[in-house]
């Protein structure tokens, strides 16, 4: 069983933090947002996943595959690495991986985190598509189905034909028949929405030739494509995960800690107040600094600040700020040179 994820995009949307730092690779409570894409499927799929093959920039550098490499090592996969030269499309970021569509596989695009505590089974259907219940469904590809069936794949619908949503996972029992598809769409130039070759397209194609669609649904899918939803989603995980990262207020210096929080290792705390809603990563050092809702990546440090709604890069050396702030890596603010 292959995971095949598309992620070249380049994070427009979370910068200044995606100049350095693919968007998947963001940390949320500790944990990039594509590792924790990977231990859903490790944890409920009733299949092992054997290789994960990432779908790169053409600038992603050495150390991006290498996190990548260590993420599958401690999930017992082997990884692997494509290129997407030029954004297409959704069904064109796939076909990047064209060497590798054959066989059982999932496909899965790194833009959300998602969860469900039931496994999930992928017998008796040529695909499977994970599914989500939403207000809007003009925003989003959706699917309409019969029971547990789907029936019809329709991109940002004008009307509402249904509210469940395509989240950007799929499995093909033969990816050999996506990838015939999605070559249909390049060889007839046929595009979709935006001008571009859209997966959804090639899913319908899969339908017309009978092939069995069945749906699985989500219990949560967070959003980490913008700077306030990647700041939101982190509260909601640390909500959700306190209890996995403990800590020890006495082990800092007259410091104040209102859960939720996340405090990696080596985090140094001196007269602050963290929390609710703030993660701390490794390597930081805080004095007279309160940090709330925000997330602060490692090796920063942060003196006399009061910090609220940001977000804040690795190794950066913020004094005397208080107000909502995003900085990118190695930024200094208030700090003489």
């Amino acid at each position: 069983m292959k995971l095949i994820i598309p992620m070249a995009g380049r994070g427009t949307r979370v910068r200044p933090h995606s100049h350095t730092t693919p968007k998947p690779l963001l940390p949320v409570a500790g944990k990039m947002i594509v590792e924790r894409i990977v231990e859903t499927f490790v944890r409920t799929l009733d299949r092992t996943i054997d290789e994960i093959v990432f779908i790169l920039g053409p600038d992603f550098g050495q150390e991006i595959k290498d996190a990548l490499s260590k993420m599958s090592d401690r999930h017992d996969a082997k990884s692997s690495f494509r290129v997407q030269n030029e954004a297409l499309g959704t069904a064109h970021a796939v076909y990047c991986a064209e060497e590798d569509l054959e066989g059982e596989c999932i496909v899965v695009f790194a833009d959300t985190i998602f969860d469900t505590d039931s496994e999930v089974s992928v017998e008796e259907a040529d695909s499977v598509v994970w599914l989500k219940e939403v207000d809007d469904p003009s925003r989003f590809g959706v699917a309409v189905h019969e029971g547990n069936k789907i029936t019809d794949f329709v991109e940002k619908p004008d009307k509402p034909i249904s509210n469940l949503a395509i989240i950007g996972v799929y499995y093909f029992k033969d990816a050999g028949d996506i990838k015939k598809e999605i070559k249909y769409l390049l060889d007839n130039n046929i595009r979709g929405k935006g001008d571009e070759y859209q997966l959804t397209d090639a899913l319908d194609r899969m339908l017309k030739d009978d092939k069995v669609f069945k749906k699985a649904t989500v219990d949560q899918w967070l959003d980490c494509g913008t700077l306030p939803a990647w700041r939101a989603t982190s509260g909601v995980i640390l909500e959700k995960e306190q209890e996995q990262h403990p800590y020890n207020e006495d082990d800092y210096e007259n410091t104040t800690i209102k859960e939720p929080v996340y405090i990696g290792e080596g985090v140094d705390l001196e007269n602050c107040t963290i929390g609710p809603n703030a993660s701390i990563a490794a390597g930081c050092s805080l004095k007279n600094t309160t940090v709330k809702n925000s997330i602060v990546r490692s090796n920063t440090t942060i003196e006399d600040s009061q910090i609220a709604n940001s977000t804040i890069g690795q190794h950066v050396e913020l004094k005397n700020v208080n107000q909502e702030v995003h900085v990118g890596d190695h930024s200094k603010i208030g700090v003489k040179v």
